[in-house]
Protein backbone atom coordinates (compact mmCIF):
# COMPACT_ATOMS: atom_id res chain seq x y z
CA UNK A 1 0.00 0.00 0.00
CA UNK A 2 1.25 3.47 -0.45
CA UNK A 3 2.81 5.72 2.29
CA UNK A 4 1.43 8.40 2.63
CA UNK A 5 3.95 10.21 5.20
CA UNK A 6 5.99 10.50 1.65
CA UNK A 7 3.46 13.21 0.81
CA UNK A 8 4.89 15.30 3.91
CA UNK A 9 8.49 14.66 2.67
CA UNK A 10 7.10 15.56 -1.27
CA UNK A 11 5.84 18.81 -0.20
CA UNK A 12 9.09 19.44 2.05
CA UNK A 13 10.80 18.89 -1.23
CA UNK A 14 8.84 20.64 -3.49
CA UNK A 15 8.39 24.22 -1.13
CA UNK A 16 12.48 24.02 -1.07
CA UNK A 17 12.46 23.83 -4.85
CA UNK A 18 9.97 26.39 -4.90
CA UNK A 19 12.04 28.85 -2.86
CA UNK A 20 15.57 27.69 -4.62
CA UNK A 21 14.62 28.09 -7.80
CA UNK A 22 13.90 32.19 -7.71
CA UNK A 23 16.95 32.46 -5.42
CA UNK A 24 19.06 30.89 -7.99
CA UNK A 25 17.55 32.90 -10.52
CA UNK A 26 18.47 36.04 -8.05
CA UNK A 27 22.48 34.95 -7.93
CA UNK A 28 22.82 33.93 -11.55
CA UNK A 29 20.95 36.82 -12.61
CA UNK A 30 19.62 35.15 -15.96
CA UNK A 31 17.24 37.18 -17.72
CA UNK A 32 16.01 34.84 -20.64
CA UNK A 33 14.82 31.99 -17.96
CA UNK A 34 13.54 33.87 -15.56
CA UNK A 35 9.84 33.79 -16.27
CA UNK A 36 9.89 30.09 -17.05
CA UNK A 37 11.81 29.06 -13.97
CA UNK A 38 9.25 31.42 -11.96
CA UNK A 39 6.38 29.58 -13.78
CA UNK A 40 8.08 26.17 -12.55
CA UNK A 41 8.25 27.67 -9.20
CA UNK A 42 4.77 28.84 -8.50
CA UNK A 43 3.87 25.03 -10.14
CA UNK A 44 6.10 23.39 -6.96
CA UNK A 45 4.51 25.51 -4.93
CA UNK A 46 1.16 24.21 -5.72
CA UNK A 47 1.99 20.86 -5.62
CA UNK A 48 3.53 21.37 -2.55
CA UNK A 49 0.36 22.46 -1.41
CA UNK A 50 -1.62 19.52 -2.77
CA UNK A 51 0.21 17.43 -1.38
CA UNK A 52 -0.45 18.12 2.33
CA UNK A 53 -4.14 18.70 1.23
CA UNK A 54 -4.21 14.52 0.34
CA UNK A 55 -2.16 13.81 3.85
CA UNK A 56 -4.72 15.56 5.15
CA UNK A 57 -7.82 13.79 3.27
CA UNK A 58 -6.17 10.49 3.89
CA UNK A 59 -6.16 11.14 8.06
CA UNK A 60 -9.84 12.76 7.39
CA UNK A 61 -10.39 9.47 5.43
CA UNK A 62 -8.62 6.65 8.57
CA UNK A 63 -10.54 9.15 11.07
CA UNK A 64 -7.52 10.24 12.69
CA UNK A 65 -9.08 12.94 14.40
CA UNK A 66 -6.46 13.43 16.69
CA UNK A 67 -3.64 13.16 14.20
CA UNK A 68 -5.76 15.74 12.09
CA UNK A 69 -5.99 18.18 15.24
CA UNK A 70 -2.55 17.96 16.28
CA UNK A 71 -1.19 19.21 12.89
CA UNK A 72 -3.84 21.06 11.19
CA UNK A 73 -2.34 24.70 12.72
CA UNK A 74 0.91 23.81 11.35
CA UNK A 75 0.20 23.32 8.46
CA UNK A 76 -2.19 25.97 7.99
CA UNK A 77 0.63 28.12 9.21
CA UNK A 78 4.06 26.73 6.90
CA UNK A 79 1.12 26.79 3.56
CA UNK A 80 0.69 30.35 4.63
CA UNK A 81 4.48 31.01 4.42
CA UNK A 82 5.29 29.31 1.57
CA UNK A 83 3.02 30.84 -0.28
CA UNK A 84 3.67 34.45 0.91
CA UNK A 85 7.46 33.23 0.78
CA UNK A 86 7.03 31.83 -2.76
CA UNK A 87 5.33 35.07 -4.04
CA UNK A 88 7.66 37.33 -3.08
CA UNK A 89 10.67 35.44 -4.11
CA UNK A 90 9.07 35.06 -7.47
CA UNK A 91 7.86 38.90 -7.32
CA UNK A 92 11.62 40.63 -6.82
CA UNK A 93 13.55 38.08 -9.64
CA UNK A 94 11.07 39.21 -12.07
CA UNK A 95 11.73 42.86 -11.13
CA UNK A 96 15.12 42.95 -10.31
CA UNK A 97 15.15 41.10 -14.04
CA UNK A 98 12.83 43.44 -15.53
CA UNK A 99 15.47 46.64 -14.14
CA UNK A 100 18.36 45.02 -15.70
CA UNK A 101 16.65 44.44 -18.92
CA UNK A 102 16.02 48.01 -19.13
CA UNK A 103 19.26 49.15 -18.81
CA UNK A 104 20.49 47.02 -21.65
Amino acid sequence: MFDYGLLNIGSIVLGLIAWAIPTYCLIKKENAKSIALSSISYAACAVSLCFQIFYNYNLVKREDWSALLDTIGAVAGASAVLVIATILLNVVTILVHTKLQNRS
